[in-house]
């Protein structure tokens, strides 16, 4: 990396703030996969949590020093001598350990929560990082509500902290108050009066959520020299989030041209550790949110999808697969044009004629104007129709699935093919997979089971099930739909015309000849 660009810490705080999301709550187990997860993902400081809150915080923490080694494990803590003693013990098997340490400075605060003045505030934070300076190298120091502090006042407290022993100053905001232009002349104000923040000392940023700007406001610090910002995966935290380490680090990485600056994230584990937490949290990551949202690398309007087929850099910044994504998603609706419905009917294994296309795609706008995506089910019945049925190569005549309390079920299934009986029996771990193993033991395809799906097409006790699945053949998916009252027979109705398709489609010569019965 050139020597002139500057390297932006990652601090993640998604074990810590992150977690003070309402309904977000971890176990110190589902803690420690998450940082073992940050560990991979390559972050700096890993803040893996408040230890004097709780008897199963302190543990997680404790848990998380013993296990992850690289990054630097950091505990919060109050400006209180138990709550530092507590972050003590936490860290105390830590390879790498932080204490931070954080206590009110803005005017509203002193007044109305601490009920102190400016002289007691300094005195306070002076005189516990000076006693936590025996057991910890690293101390970082936070002002909170800094961005709504006076700044002579913040610098003050600033310069008093780094006096005391702090070797990192933190400037939050606390409650999302700030705007980018307004913070990065507040981080050039403090650097002006307080040199070596950003150099001898890190200069941090903790930015909040409440007005959307997180992530702004954490980039306008960088280019005011900031060099850590803390952040959390997917933004999670307290009200509405704060920074997002996605989008700070890939704006940073996309960006390398203005902003002169890189971190050391692994960007392939981004979409991982990303899932991770919204599974182990609970909160869904919204559609539409940058850089991991579901609908983040998805394209529906058709001057899109054909800008991105003939060149992806046209309407899409970043290439999805850096982040660990396969690629981009062209979604199918009625805004879609024509080369992208040719695209997705080629994937899908069906070789048109020019006037097969225009024919099939006159079908799809039809279908389009009445549902709002169409899927890769909705496109081949169109083509099926369009250019012919998909011939019964395999037609089921017999059914019987067995099933007892402690026994594996076991599926007898008779095909007939070319007016000819073949059937063949077989053990499952339950009775969908026993009926699926005997009709690979008759056809020999060699498909892999991709998805399976089921849902009830009617109501009452009689419904029908509707079952989709989608084998995976020679690097091609082929779906596949049955429905039935018996699900069991769904299932091997939805099989069999997959594999009915992949016959006709793929395999037009016979590749084995199964054992008559």
């Amino acid at each position: 990396m050139p020597s002139k660009k500057r390297k932006i810490h990652i601090f993640d705080t998604t074990l810590r703030d992150g977690e003070q999301s309402p309904g977000a709550s971890l176990t110190p187990e589902e803690k420690l996969k998450i940082a073992k997860q940050l560990e991979r993902l390559n972050v700096d400081v890993i803040e893996a949590g408040f230890p004097a809150s709780s008897p199963g915080e302190l543990k997680a923490v404790q848990m998380i020093s013993e296990a992850v080694r690289k990054p630097i494990i950091c505990g919060l803590s109050r400006m209180m001598p138990k709550d530092i003693d507590a972050c003590r013990r936490a860290l105390e098997k830590a390879k790498k350990k932080r204490l931070h340490v954080f206590l009110a400075t803005s005017q509203i605060h002193r007044q109305y929560k601490l009920r102190k003045d400016k002289r007691e505030i300094l005195q306070m934070a002076v005189q516990n990082i000076k006693a936590a300076k025996k057991d910890f190298k690293q101390i970082e120091f936070s002002p909170e509500d800094a961005s709504r502090t006076e700044p002579s006042f913040l610098v003050a407290a600033t310069r008093a902290a780094i006096d005391a022993g702090a070797t990192s100053i933190n400037i939050p905001d606390t409650v999302g108050y700030t705007v980018p232009q307004e913070f990065e002349c507040l981080i050039r104000y403090l650097i002006k009066k307080v040199p070596e923040l950003g150099k001898k000392v890190v200069l941090s940023v903790h930015c909040h959520n409440d007005l959307g700007l997180a992530s702004a406001n954490s980039l306008a610090a960088i280019l005011a020299g900031a060099n850590q910002v803390e952040c959390t995966i997917n933004g999670i935290g307290e009200r509405a989030g704060n920074a997002s380490m996605e989008e700070i680090v890939m704006a940073i990485d996309t960006r390398k041209d203005f902003v002169d600056c890189y971190t050391d994230i692994r960007l392939r584990e981004i979409v991982k550790t990303s899932r991770l937490v919204s599974h182990l949290t609970g909160m869904v990551v919204q559609p539409n949110k940058a850089i991991v949202g579901r609908n983040a690398f998805s394209h529906e309007s058709g001057i899109h999808q054909d800008g991105v087929l003939k060149k992806r850099q046209t309407y899409e910044i970043i290439d999805p697969k850096r982040i660990g994504l396969s690629g981009s998603q062209l979604i199918l609706g009625k805004l879609s044009g024509r080369h992208a419905f040719k695209e997705r009917v080629e994937k899908l294994g069906f070789h048109l004629s020019e006037q097969e296309v225009g024919k099939s795609f006159e079908r799809f706008k039809m279908l389009a104007d009445k549902k709002k995506y169409v899927f890769d089910e909705d496109i081949e019945a169109i083509l099926e129709d369009e250019i012919g049925h998909i011939p019964e190569t395999w037609k089921l005549e017999y059914l019987k699935v067995i099933t007892e309390s402690g026994q594996s079920p076991v599926a007898n299934v008779r095909l007939r093919s070319q007016g000819r009986n073949f059937e063949a029996h077989s053990e499952g771990d339950g009775p969908v997979d026993a009926c699926y193993k005997a009709l690979e033991q008759i056809v020999k395809s060699g498909a892999q089971l991709a998805h399976y799906g089921i849902q009830s097409v009617t109501s009452g006790k009689d419904a029908q099930g509707e079952v989709v699945v989608k084998l995976l053949v020679g690097g091609r998916e082929v779906a596949g739909r049955g429905t039935s009252t018996d699900i069991i027979e769904a299932s091997v109705k939805a099989y069999l015309f997959a594999l009915n398709k992949i016959s006709t489609r793929f395999f037009p010569k016979e590749t084995g000849e199964p054992s008559p019965v």
